[in-house]
C-alpha cells in the first residue's frame, strides 16, 4: 500500500509540473485595449489614403482623354503613363501623385489639370491590418476608416474550430515601439461582448492562436 501511494502522488507531480507551464500561459494576459462603439455617426474620414503597389487607379487629365486612363500600380511601386515613364507612385496619396503628374505633364502641356482616384486598393504593409494563426481565412487586408476588431474578423470569416479566440494578441506600434495586447474575439462574434470590441489601426497585427484543449 504505501509503494502504491508513493507511486500515485509521483505521478500527480508529475502531471502538475507538465500542466503548470500551461497554466501560467493560460492565466499570463496583456493590457486590453479599451472598447470600441459598433456605430459611431460623429466619427470623420480617417486619414488620407497612402498609394501601395497592385493599387488600381483611374488617372484623369482634364481635356486630354488620351492621357486619361486606368493604370496598376507595379510591384516596385512605380506607374508608367503615357508621356511619363516610371513615376513613383507608392508613399503618395492621390492627390500627391495628382500634383506629380501635373509637373510632369507641365513640360508639354500647359496648365494640365490631373486628378488621380482609387479604383481598387490593396494598400502598402505599413497600411494593412495583417491576421495570422487559427482565423478561417488567415490574411492581410487593408485598413479602413474607423476599423474595428469586428471589421476585421468578418473580412477573414471568423475563427477555426480549433481557436482559442480570448487568448489572441494584438501587436502594435506606437511611436515606434512594439506592444501587444488581449484582445477577445470568441466573446465578440460568439458571445456578443461589445465591450471586446476595439478599434484597430494601420499596420496592426492579430495573432490567433489554437486551442490546447
Amino acid at each position: 500500500m504505501h509503494l502504491l501511494e508513493t507511486f500515485v502522488n509521483f505521478i500527480r507531480k508529475s502531471l502538475l509540473l507538465i500542466v503548470l507551464p500551461f497554466g501560467l500561459v493560460a492565466c499570463s494576459s496583456y493590457p486590453e485595449l479599451p472598447a470600441a462603439p459598433l456605430v459611431s455617426p460623429d466619427e470623420g474620414p480617417g486619414p488620407a489614403y497612402i498609394i501601395g503597389p497592385l493599387d488600381a487607379l483611374n488617372i484623369f487629365v482634364w481635356r486630354n482623354p488620351e492621357l486619361s486612363l486606368e493604370v496598376v500600380v507595379r510591384p516596385d511601386g512605380r506607374v508608367s503613363l503615357p508621356l511619363i515613364d516610371d513615376l513613383p507612385a507608392t508613399g503618395r496619396t492621390p492627390s500627391q501623385l495628382s500634383r506629380d503628374i501635373e509637373e510632369k505633364l507641365s513640360l508639354i502641356l500647359t496648365n494640365p489639370n490631373v486628378t488621380v482616384m482609387m479604383r481598387s486598393f490593396v494598400g502598402p504593409f505599413s497600411q494593412q491590418v495583417r491576421v495570422v494563426g487559427e482565423a478561417a481565412n488567415p490574411q492581410a487586408i487593408p485598413f479602413r476608416a474607423n476599423m474595428t476588431l469586428l471589421d476585421v474578423m468578418i473580412s477573414v470569416g471568423g475563427l477555426t474550430e480549433f481557436s482559442d479566440g480570448d487568448s489572441a494578441t494584438l501587436v502594435r506600434f506606437e511611436n515606434g515601439v512594439q506592444k501587444e495586447y488581449s484582445v477577445k474575439i470568441e466573446s465578440l462574434i460568439k458571445d456578443g461582448d461589445i465591450n471586446a470590441n476595439v478599434k484597430i489601426y494601420p499596420g496592426d497585427v492579430l495573432i490567433i492562436p489554437e486551442s490546447i484543449l
